[in-house]
């Protein structure tokens, strides 16, 4: 029977607010001295089941702020016997950098935020994922030349999270137009299929860390 869930739930409020426990890294991955990808928002978890399988040489860690998905997602990772992969309950918002510190030192190599929930309401625009501090704390933890890649089927969304990154000096965009197609990565996400099914956009940007700056 399909988990049935709210579709939004309030970043901001007061049991969102706490630090995300975290696990023993070396207890949790085969080898957790490998690359990492960070998929911010990783709902069902299902791109990220698709990305482990395909790169046993990476490890992959899903963040989601709704509990029942990560259980679900975690318990399928099991099933299926991976190694390269977990999802964790929690707000990036709050926990960010107590969870990227916490990492093999100088391992994150990709960031990805895939149709965040967009919060049209301009009072509604701070409970989005991507604000200044949160892409300060990533990109201070990426690794030289690690990536980040975002996508939205909604353009403002899309342009608020791509000119935020933007904005960071040791970021730079891996595209001359304004926005990148196709889609990078070898697996789309459910929404992507279900949103190009509907011959509708898909707004895509990618980065790349350059050289630390002073």
């Amino acid at each position: 029977m399909p988990i049935r869930i709210r579709q939004h739930v309030n970043p901001l409020s007061r049991k969102f607010q706490q630090p995300i426990a975290l696990p023993n890294w070396q207890e949790v991955y085969a080898q957790s001295d490998r690359p990492w990808h960070l998929d911010i928002g990783s709902a069902r978890g299902k791109f990220l089941l698709e990305m482990a399988q395909l790169n046993p040489e990476l490890n992959f860690l899903g963040i989601e702020i709704r509990q029942q998905l990560v259980n679900a997602a975690n318990q399928t990772r099991d099933e299926l016997g991976l190694t390269n992969l977990h999802y964790l309950f929690g707000n990036m918002n709050s926990s960010a950098k107590i969870l990227l510190e916490s990492l093999p030192e100088n391992s994150l190599k990709t960031i990805s935020v895939q149709f965040p929930d967009p919060w049209f309401k301009q009072k509604h625009h701070k409970r989005r994922v991507i604000q200044p501090e949160l892409v300060q704390i990533l990109v201070a933890y990426l690794i030289k030349d690690g990536q980040v890649f975002l996508q939205s089927d909604i353009e403002a969304v899309a342009g608020e999270m791509r000119d935020r990154f933007a904005a960071n000096l040791q970021l730079i965009q891996q595209h001359s137009t304004t926005w990148l197609d196709p889609n990078p990565l070898p697996v789309p996400t459910e929404r992507e299929l279900y949103v190009l099914n509907q011959n509708l956009p898909v707004y895509r940007a990618l980065f790349k860390k350059s050289e630390v700056k002073h």
